[in-house]
């Protein structure tokens, strides 16, 4: 029997959140669960997101911005991490390497036939293969900052033919377009964790436990 894939929004180290989603999803031992990057940072338990991804073979992840700078500042490159960085850095720091490795490995984007994983976003018109790691990862808007919450977001832009699944900017609800829907629902602000099943176009959330990190602007 073929499995399912469910897409998880940005995680953030809430590891019970992910458990409570995975048990109201019902995983089975065929399904598939692929997340939409940023295992880490913000909240409590990332060792063991990372190990749970590790670990089981039906877990894969796309590279989020906070998981990209991490594994730039453990390979030496002139990063400043955020003090929520820091401290993910200094829970993983017993077993640094092997999560270093684990995090190197992920792809900036995963290809599900119909639909795209990536962590923030991708350049309308321009081809999967020529993305950049930064847009990939960090694009929200497409004015001169690829960063900024004010602007013309990308996905209002982009006219398939996938549909794009993404994170990276937090809403209380899911962001919706025509051919892409954001995942990121704020579990480590006090928000939810969302899941969206492509076999059946179904969502399911599960409440966030408490808010691990207050968010620097509201989350709209």
């Amino acid at each position: 029997m073929a499995g399912r894939t469910i897409v998880v929004g940005d995680i953030h180290g809430c590891f019970a959140e992910l458990v409570e989603l995975l048990e109201r999803v019902e995983l089975g031992v065929t399904d598939r669960v692929v997340a939409v990057g940023d295992l880490i940072v913000k909240g409590e338990r990332n060792r063991e997101v990372l190990e749970l991804f590790i670990n089981d073979p039906r877990f894969a992840s796309v590279l989020g911005n906070h998981d990209l700078a991490l594994l730039r500042h453990w390979r030496g490159e002139a990063v400043t991490l955020k003090p929520v960085q820091e401290r993910a850095r200094d829970e993983l720091r017993a077993d640094r390497e092997r999560y270093a490795g684990y995090l190197a490995s992920l792809p900036a984007q995963i290809n599900l036939g119909a639909h795209l994983v990536v962590h923030a976003g991708i350049r309308p018109l321009v081809p999967l293969t020529e993305q950049a790691i930064e847009d990939l990862t960090e694009l929200r808007t497409l004015g001169p900052d690829r960063t900024s919450r004010t602007g013309l977001p990308w996905y209002t832009m982009y006219n398939g033919p996938q549909t794009v699944l993404f994170g990276h900017w937090p809403a209380p609800d899911v962001r919706r377009a025509k051919y892409a829907l954001g995942l990121d629902t704020g579990c480590v602000y006090g928000f939810q964790l969302t899941a969206y099943i492509i076999e059946t176009g179904e969502f399911v959330q599960v409440q966030a436990r408490r808010a691990y990190e207050q968010p620097k602007r509201p989350v709209a």
